[in-house]
């Protein structure tokens, strides 16, 4: 194949479990686009959250691109220019955040400079890390948020919403999420992006959208592309890349649809696989 881009998620595949870009991976990657080779994150976290990530692989002096919000949004780094958004209009985030108030749960919602939640000190059980964690302030940390805590969303939400992050214990999230969803099942997207957070974006986003919106008009097409990925919401660039590639990681229905499978990503799954390419 002619490579023209490699398109990876973040968490469980480009960071490992210190949520680091390894040394060689990063290398590899910095060598792939000194071969005119586009590198794309592609991630459900905010645009603002991934920024320090493609700096680090000095995606702003190549022009890489972040597909964010899972892929609701794609941002040139280079020119800084948002070539595609589409979100949930208003109106529908508010009825969905009243919905999501009859569970045990913490939506979160970004705007601007802040994360909104009704409840800034919510804790799940983690796995790793070992024990409870606030996950509010994980997020925040994560994309530099400001945190603004409602009672009533409709009361901070002005504007369409680019994505609900709703967060829960993975027990209670697996019983209910068919519920959570069920009233907004034809208007809205909804997956898993890990154990402990269901995520809403507006009806027909996903990752593989975002880059066939964008990359057809640079000349690049899905045979051009290898993806890397290890969850539910990574469903869509698996099946679009000429080649797709689940982390060792991955969860059984990523590892049973791609077209190969390489080391896990704390075992440098990506450059191990870019090897034999460059």
């Amino acid at each position: 194949m002619k490579l023209k881009a490699i398109v990876m998620d973040i968490d469980g595949t480009l960071l490992n479990e210190e949520k680091l870009i390894s040394t060689r991976t990063k290398d590899k990657l910095i060598e792939a686009q000194k071969k005119g080779i586009k590198v794309v994150l592609a991630s459900g976290r905010p645009t603002q959250g991934m920024l320090p990530l493609a700096e680090e692989l000095e995606m702003n002096k190549y022009e890489g691109f972040l597909v964010s919000y899972n892929g609701s949004q794609v941002y040139d780094v280079k020119t800084k220019e948002i070539l595609f958004n589409q979100a949930i209009p208003t109106d529908l985030a508010n009825r969905i955040l009243n919905h999501l108030s009859k569970f045990e749960v913490v939506p979160m919602v970004d705007q601007d400079d802040y994360m909104i939640v009704n409840n800034a000190f919510f804790d799940i059980k983690s796995e790793v890390p070992s024990g409870y964690m606030n996950i509010v302030h994980y997020e925040v940390r994560g994309g530099n948020f400001k945190v603004y805590e409602v009672d009533d969303f409709s009361k901070g939400i002005k504007k369409p919403v680019n994505k609900i992050l709703v967060a829960g214990n993975p027990g209670y999230l697996q019983k209910h999420h068919e519920a959570m969803r069920a009233p907004f099942k034809d208007l809205i997207t909804a997956a898993f992006s890990a154990p402990f957070y269901f995520e809403y974006t507006d009806q027909g986003i996903d990752k593989a959208r975002a880059l066939d919106e964008v990359f057809p008009k640079m000349g690049i097409s899905p045979e051009n592309i290898i993806s890397f990925g290890d969850g539910q919401n990574d469903r869509s660039i698996i099946e679009y890349a000429g080649i797709g590639v689940a982390m060792r990681n991955a969860v059984p229905e990523i590892l049973e649809l791609a077209d190969e499978v390489t080391h896990s990503n704390s075992e440098d799954g990506i450059a191990n696989f870019l090897d034999q390419y460059f």
